[in-house]
């Protein structure tokens, strides 16, 4: 490859474009005074910034580094600790190691760090662009910079900590470190341009610190050190990121410990280390830590990873994962992921790896950490022939860079190709290559190399689980899917309600085009479950109901065997199924619309262990954070994914009895929490990507300044597995301000377009689905109103013009998301509005009339029908409209019927106050909680709100005398 022409690269601008660009950075450098950049360097440095936007506007905030940013990165010292703390006229330069630390505060930490990283990568992308740097280098300079931010994180950090904690001492008196394990490709010193950074914390020893004001234990003293680590690279903040950090490779994963000591990470992967954490340790390596602590990970490493033996043990979970792979290369749309489609980067780096399990365990020389060393050890040691070797290093070599060149454009972790031609064109000048079709074809050839040794590196022969009988019957059967004879000896020792229903909905199934086109490797697959599945059937009551709810299923998965595969080998993950399956009809539904669920049934630790509010949060950020920062729909895809992955959790638990109903409308919306606040930042993110900031006084608003307010349901935290969300967005914006960017607008039209934004992303519907069906109403002036108010518009119509439903509606409303001093300002208002003193009489006669109408129009009981759970008389909003008179009238007095918006603990206020007797509010308690349980299992059921009048007559019957009694008592 060769530097594409100058002329070639201003083609893909118009002349315009390109002197806006050089006008750009002639203004940036005459606002530096003194600053003189020659009119070659000039000229030379125009190819580079118009193929990379990052950049350009690097140069355009740091016109100083146009002097030297066009030498080689070969003349480049890799980045030291040294270097960086020596300031930035001595970066890229050797350093002496006995710098004096200067005296930041953590604010200008951060700034350096992120400065130092733009240095940086401004340097390498040109190098790269330019064709002036080694892979090699490039990579190991990367890392490099991710070790000088992970130790200089913990210097300061321990330092910032000796006076209030003092040192983590062992048992020799020697201070100790937290000890930072860099895997994937930071561990082997492979790091692209720009990705995350897979870490695992680990300590050296207990104790507890000495010297400070405060002892802690040295689990509490490594964890915060470990957290501000994290908040130190993976912050964003008006200069950027350092590096995202992930962690989910640590033992057991985002629910195990932060920071282990080093004797409990051995004994993790001794006694629970699973192969494919063999397959992750083999690049691991210590990146913070002294050589003590090098020493004793490597001693615990190196025989977990590596056999003394053939390995034979590690091929069937290497054909488990390498049957994973192919399946994910299979999905629509990843032929233009360089990194995961066929015959992409992963394909290279798993073709090495797997060798490396097999065989270094006996030879040395194949453990070591880098691709590119190992390579021509596996050649030399006779493990893959010379031609194959050659063909996996060009290839290998071809993608990374057609990655960083992707990547290098504008600092976005991506890996896919661009479908636009002249994002294409751009490409190809960026690599080197004299157009797309020459890029296109180079690369196809080198992937469908990889692929084809990928594909012969393990023979894919399965071994077949359960009794061969049994399958041996049901392979006749798909053979022969019409002989009802045979299907009849398959099922006869299973005591069926009515067999020949079931013969004929397995025979339909059977005889389905679906199961006739299946491959035969397909067709193996169902033989064996179907085999195993009916082994669990025996012992069910109404294995009928069973069957006619998993079939579905079978047929969602009729291109997509693997689930069967892992439903098979696992006996209790089919066990799961079976009683999710029988209880819920609308959960079996949601698996055959959503197959990839039946993951979440493999492991019962996870299935029937709901997570925290905190740990959705963690875990939605890490899966977002492995998808390529621009492409929008998977971001939207996989948020769907998490939440129905979330909520079939939530369900198994609310199914078995392990989650009491008050808990699971809790982890409900906690869930719509976390993705509200998801959706809120990646749509301000996209605003202010399109836009600018908001300003305030000349000055940007890097936060929203908006809250997502819940009404119903989401604000008296009673959410269900349904339903919707009413919400109402308030914004605390100056309204003479406008954004900051080159297509600036009003800070109010922005606001609105934030607005309309987060209901597109909850409301859009994908491929996953969609993530919520929101109402709009509540808002003031309801749909006639401003989408987005101020907080100012919000309580004057509250207090001027709103009617008292609306008051009513605001008892149940409750900050969902946003801005945090905002929520505070919203509590306040809502506690103004809500603790007016009002006439009882009047307020009651309103919310009499306005139940009434409600009755009337939207009450769906009958004789013949059955009693409406919700509109029904002496139903749930029966209670509610009584709970909500009481805030109304007596907060003025009592504002502890104010504090929360949810009935249980408004009814519980009303005891406390007095305004209540305690029978009548666990009666009211019991029937509200009994009826939102019922509301739950008809859900689940799928089968509305209206319930046989038997089920819940006593419940009613009082609920409609304490209706009663309120209704005609005078107010006193």
């Amino acid at each position: 490859m060769t530097l594409t022409p100058f002329s070639q690269v201003q083609s893909l601008f118009t002349e315009e474009q390109v002197k806006i660009k050089h006008q750009a950075i002639s203004d940036a450098i005459a606002r530096r005074n003194g600053l003189d950049i020659p009119e070659h360097t000039l000229a030379q440095a125009q190819r580079v910034y118009l193929l990379s936007d990052y950049v350009f506007k690097q140069l355009c905030r740091s016109p100083q580094w146009l002097a030297d940013f066009l030498c080689p990165a070969e003349q480049l010292i890799e980045p030291s600790v040294a270097q960086f703390y020596a300031g930035e006229a001595h970066w890229g330069q050797t350093v002496a190691n006995d710098i004096t630390l200067p005296d930041w505060d953590e604010k200008t930490l951060m700034q350096q760090l992120r400065r130092y990283r733009h240095w940086w990568m401004t340097r390498l992308i040109t190098s790269d662009l330019e064709q002036t740097v080694t892979l090699e280098t490039l990579t190991a300079h990367l890392s490099k910079l991710a070790d000088v931010a992970v130790n200089v994180s913990q210097q300061w950090t321990m330092r910032n900590y000796l006076a209030l904690y003092g040192q983590a001492l062992d048992s020799q008196s020697q201070p100790q470190k937290l000890i930072v394990i860099g895997m994937g490709k930071l561990g082997g010193f492979e790091l692209n341009l720009s990705s995350d950074i897979d870490l695992v914390f680990a300590f050296r020893e207990h104790g507890e610190t000495q010297g400070g004001k405060k002892s802690l234990s040295h689990q509490e003293y490594f964890t915060k050190i470990g957290q501000k680590l994290i908040q130190h690279l993976d912050q964003v903040t008006a200069d950027g990121f350092m590096f995202r950090v992930d962690m989910r490779l640590r033992p057991f994963g985002q629910s195990g410990a932060l920071v282990m000591n080093m004797d409990s990470l051995e004994n993790y992967y001794q006694d629970q280390g699973r192969d494919w954490e063999r397959y992750a340790m083999i690049k691991a390596r210590v990146m913070a830590g002294d050589a003590q602590d090098v020493r004793e990970f490597e001693a615990l490493r190196r025989p977990f990873v590596y056999r003394k033996y053939l390995d034979f043990g590690a091929i069937g979970a290497l054909r488990d994962l390498k049957s994973m792979i192919a399946k994910e290369v299979r999905r629509k749309g990843i032929e233009h992921n360089i990194k995961l489609g066929e015959g992409g980067i992963r394909e290279v780096e798993f073709i090495v790896q797997a060798l490396q399990i097999l065989h270094g365990g006996r030879n040395q020389s194949l453990q070591k950490p880098a691709l590119f060393k190992v390579l021509p050890v596996l050649s030399a040691e006779g493990y893959l022939p010379e031609s194959q070797v050659q063909d996996l290093l060009q290839a290998y070599r071809y993608l990374r860079r057609v990655e960083h060149a992707l990547q290098g454009y504008a600092d976005e972790q991506t890996q896919l190709l661009p479908a636009g031609d002249k994002e294409r064109e751009r490409l190809a000048y960026q690599v080197g290559e004299s157009g797309w079709q020459a890029l296109h074809d180079t690369l196809w050839q080198h992937r469908h190399k990889v692929h084809r040794y990928f594909q012969a590196l393990i023979d894919d022969g399965e071994e077949n689980s359960g009794d061969e009988l049994a399958q041996e019957a049901w392979r006749m059967i798909l053979k022969q899917p019409d002989d009802a004879h045979l299907i009849g000896e398959a099922i006869e020792a299973i005591a069926w309600q009515d067999l020949d229903e079931v013969s004929k909905q397995l025979q339909q199934f059977l005889s389905s085009r679906a199961v006739a086109y299946m491959q035969p490797i397909g067709q193996e697959r169902l033989a064996v479950f179907l085999a195993a599945l009916m082994t669990c059937l025996p012992e069910e009551a109404n294995p009928d109901l069973v069957l006619q709810r998993i079939i579905p299923i079978m047929e969602a998965v009729t291109r997509r065997t693997a689930y069967l595969v892992l439903l098979s080998e696992n006996q209790s993950a089919i066990v799961h199924l079976i009683g999710l399956c029988r209880e819920s009809v609308w959960f079996s539904e949601m698996i055959s619309n959503s197959p990839a669920l039946l993951d979440e049934l493999l492991d019962a630790n996870t299935l029937f262990s709901p997570p925290s509010k905190a740990q959705m949060a963690q875990e939605l950020r890490q899966i977002l954070l492995r998808l390529p920062e621009e492409d929008e729909e998977a971001h939207m895809d996989a948020m769907r994914r998490f939440r129905r992955s979330i909520i079939m959790r939530i369900a198994a638990c609310d199914i078995t009895g392990i989650l009491p109903l008050m808990k699971v409308s809790d982890h409900l919306t906690w869930l719509a929490e976390v993705l509200l606040e998801q959706v809120l930042q990646q749509s301000w993110h996209y605003l202010t990507h399109r836009h600018g900031y908001p300003t305030r006084d000349g000055e940007a608003v890097t936060d929203p300044e908006l809250v997502i307010v819940g009404y119903g349901k989401s604000g008296g935290i009673e959410l269900g597995y349904d339903s919707d969300l009413d919400l109402v967005f308030i914004h605390n914006a100056v309204t003479n301000g406008s954004t900051n960017g080159e297509r600036s607008v009003d800070n109010l039209v922005f606001y609105t377009r934030l607005g309309q934004r987060i209901i597109h992303l909850l409301t859009s519907f994908t491929s996953a689905g969609r993530l919520y069906e929101v109402d709009m109403r509540l808002r003031p002036s309801g749909n006639s109103g401003l989408l987005v108010a101020s907080l100012g518009s919000f309580r004057d119509y509250q207090q001027k013009e709103a009617w008292v439903w609306e008051h009513q509606a605001l008892c149940r409303a409750r900050a969902l998301a946003g801005n945090n001093e905002l929520i505070a300002q919203f509590d306040q208002t809502r506690a103004e509005i809500l603790g007016r003193e009002r006439d009882r009489s009047e307020l009651k006669q309103e919310v009499l009339k306005m139940r009434e109408k409600m009755r009337a129009h939207l009450d769906t009981s009958g004789a013949d029908k059955g009693f409406d759970l919700k509109q029904g008389a002496g139903g749930i909003i029966d209670i509610e409209f009584m709970v909500q008179y009481m805030v109304l009238a007596w907060s003025h007095r009592y504002p502890a019927l104010m504090t929360y918006s949810d009935n249980i603990r408004q009814l519980e206020a009303a005891l406390d106050c007095g305004l209540l007797e305690q029978e009548q509010v666990e009666k009211m308690k019991e029937a509200y909680t009994f009826y939102r349980a019922t509301a739950h299992r008809q859900t689940l059921q799928k089968q509305g709100r209206l319930v046989p009048v038997e089920t819940l007559e006593e419940n009613q019957a009082l609920i409609a005398q304490y209706w009663d009694v309120f209704a005609n008592q005078p107010c006193d």
